[in-house]
C-alpha cells in the first residue's frame, strides 16, 4: 500500500472520530434549548422506531423551550412518553396538538457531571485516534520490512502519522474545551 494512501486513509478515519465526538457532544445538555438534544429520541410510528424529527417539526421559540409539532395529533402522547423514557431528564407536556419541552438550567453539580461526561467522550475519541495511528504505523512498518520503502521513507512516514495524530488530539481538546465553556456558562 503506498504511503500517501496510508496517510490519507488514516486522516479520513481520524476525521470520522472527530465527527463522532461532535455528534455525541450535541446530546449533552448545556442549559439552552436545542433541537439537537432530541436527536437520539425515537418514537413508535406505525410499528417502527422513527427519529422524532421525521414525525414532527422541532423548534426553539426561546432559550428555555423546545416546541414539537407532530404531523399527526395522536402522536403527542407517544412523543411525550419517548422523551420521558430517554435519559435526558426532560419533562414534556402536551395540549393534544403541540408538545412543549421546558429545558431547565442544570444545577452546578449537574453541570460538573455533564463536563465529566464530555471529558470521558473526548478520551474515548483520543483512544480511537491513537488506535488509527497504531494501525497506520503497523502498515508503514510492514512496507519497511517488505523493503518496498527505504528506512528514511519509513521514518518520515511514521513522523508524519505522529504529527497527524497530534493535530487531531489537539482538535479533540479544542472541541471539548468549547463544549465545557458552553456547559459552564450560565
Amino acid at each position: 500500500m503506498p504511503l500517501a494512501e496510508i496517510r490519507k486513509e488514516t486522516e479520513r478515519r481520524m476525521v470520522v472520530s472527530i465527527d463522532a465526538l461532535k455528534a455525541e457532544l450535541k446530546h449533552l445538555r448545556t442549559g439552552r434549548a436545542s433541537v439537537g438534544l432530541l436527536e437520539g429520541v425515537h418514537v413508535e410510528y406505525y410499528g417502527t422506531a422513527t427519529p422524532l424529527n421525521q414525525v414532527a417539526n422541532l423548534s426553539t421559540p426561546d432559550a428555555t423551550l423546545i416546541l414539537i409539532q407532530p404531523w399527526e395529533a395522536q402522536l403527542c402522547p407517544v412523543i411525550e412518553k419517548a422523551i420521558r423514557n430517554s435519559d435526558l431528564g426532560l419533562n414534556p407536556s402536551s395540549d393534544g396538538r403541540v408538545v412543549r419541552v421546558p429545558v431547565p438550567s442544570p444545577t452546578e453539580e449537574r453541570r460538573k457531571e455533564i463536563v465529566k461526561k464530555a471529558h470521558t467522550l473526548a478520551e474515548q475519541s483520543k483512544v480511537e485516534i491513537r488506535h488509527h495511528r497504531h494501525e497506520a504505523n503497523d502498515k508503514v512498518k510492514k512496507e519497511g520490512k517488505a523493503a518496498t520503502i527505504s528506512a528514511d521513507e519509513e521514518k518520515r512516514a511514521l513522523d508524519e502519522i505522529q504529527k497527524l495524530t497530534d493535530r487531531y488530539v489537539a482538535e479533540v481538546d479544542a472541541v471539548v474545551k468549547a463544549k465545557e465553556t458552553d456547559i459552564l456558562a450560565r
